[in-house]
């Protein structure tokens, strides 16, 4: 496992942990860090960057955060779908990985993006005024596509696959853009601006493995 992928392990492992936190009720602020610790040591290592993703109490929150949540929820899902395509359409060792990398990584957003929504809706008197300018949900790949790969095989299965994530990146891409410029709470931007590092550094993979 190279650098960046370590890296990547351990901004995986404190959103999953923080997830934890956020889900479990009995898990206040208070009880955090015994919480987090727990949870640590069933994961990777600890990331370096402690900054909380999700704290105990709902920040203040506008209708662009409730947007990111829902519409970064629904891509997150739709990339996860994708990537369980893979074991049984590709016979590429590095597609395959990449994949299996992609499935964990999604899963942890969208339990993270869940969380704030959850905790958005238990805290309706910190919504404020304050809106973003209008947003696309970002693209999505459509059903004809999944249909498709839902036929392929092998490297055919492989180049349409990647290129297809290409576009479902760049959706997301442009969602956490538009959170991290006009959201409001902080635990979403901090998210989003997170995403927007993840997603651009998955898609120079995806280039590579298209020219490998």
């Amino acid at each position: 496992m190279g650098a960046d992928e370590v890296h990547y392990a351990d901004d995986v492992s404190s959103l999953a942990i923080r997830t934890a936190v956020a889900l479990v009720a009995s898990c206040t602020a208070l009880l955090l860090p015994s919480c987090g610790g727990s949870s640590g040591d069933q994961a990777h290592s600890k990331r370096v960057d402690d900054t909380p993703v999700i704290s105990g109490e709902p920040a203040a929150f506008s209708s662009a955060d409730v947007m990111f949540a829902n519409n970064g929820t629904a891509r997150e899902e739709q990339g996860m779908s994708m990537a369980r395509l893979v074991p049984d359409h590709s016979n590429n060792p590095d597609v395959a990985a990449f994949a299996a990398k992609t499935l964990a990584a999604l899963q942890v957003d969208a339990q993270v993006l869940k969380a704030l929504a959850a905790q958005w809706k238990e805290g309706q008197d910190n919504k404020t005024g304050t809106s973003a300018p209008s947003a696309t949900a970002g693209e999505s790949i459509d059903n004809s596509t999944i249909a498709k790969l839902q036929s392929m095989q092998g490297p055919e299965f492989d180049t349409l696959w990647l290129t297809s994530m290409i576009g479902l990146y760049q959706g997301i891409i442009d969602l956490a853009n538009v959170e991290a410029g006009n959201g409001n709470n902080v635990d979403a931007i901090s998210l989003a601006k997170q995403m927007v590092k993840e997603r651009q550094a998955d898609v120079v993979q995806i280039q590579q493995l298209l020219t490998g």
